[in-house]
């Protein structure tokens, strides 16, 4: 199976152009910049026409407009997962989006903790502690995160939020996706990532 993985698209996706095919195509947050409904209503349409089988997304910091929203209308093969999973073709994906009204409580903490054990690939926007996450002399992943991975284990996490750490590395088994397809300046789109799982 190929996974088209891309992230932080900030409203700019229509520049995307000749995407590689795959059978999945996951977007891991911020398809917004500045959060607003129309923004995200014409990502929606654009991920739904995209000639691909199977799509995925997720919320990010900046898609703050989906907080507590039920989409409605969806194609039967765009998956929208805001702490909730899907099965496609065997392999058991979950989504935990980043909204701020989480992150400023203690009910981000929570959606980690609750990551299903038999998760295969995970999507989050936030990255894990210490994993393509630096920037700034800072690492800007989650512990919290992190420490779930090393029990969950999955196959594949796919996240974005830092810009300039966009790319892929094996740690433990474990592939790590950083998608942030959209360079540090927001003025470049980077490469997508093609993964075979």
């Amino acid at each position: 199976m190929k996974i088209l993985h891309i992230s932080d698209t900030h409203g700019c996706h229509r520049r995307l152009h000749n995407l590689p095919q795959a059978d999945i195509v996951v977007h891991s947050g911020d398809f917004t910049m500045n959060g607003s409904e129309q923004e995200a209503l014409d990502f929606m349409n654009w991920f739904c026409d995209l000639p691909c089988p199977q799509k995925i997304f997720i919320c990010g910091n900046h898609d703050d407009c989906l907080y507590g929203a039920t989409i409605d209308g969806l194609d039967g093969n765009v998956h929208y997962l805001c702490n909730s999973g899907v099965e496609i073709e065997g392999l058991k994906f979950y989504g935990v989006p980043m909204f701020m009204g989480d992150c400023i409580s203690d009910r981000q903490i929570k959606h980690y903790a609750n990551i299903p054990d038999d998760t295969d690939i995970l999507i989050t926007h936030t990255p894990p502690f210490g994993i393509l996450d630096f920037d700034d002399n800072i690492n800007y992943g989650s512990e919290e995160l992190l420490g779930r991975i090393s029990v969950v284990q999955p196959r594949l996490h796919l996240f974005g939020h830092i810009h300039a750490q966009y790319g892929m590395t094996i740690l433990n088994g474990i592939t790590f996706s950083n998608g942030a397809v959209m360079n540090a300046d927001y003025t470049n789109f980077r490469k997508p990532s093609l993964i075979e799982i």
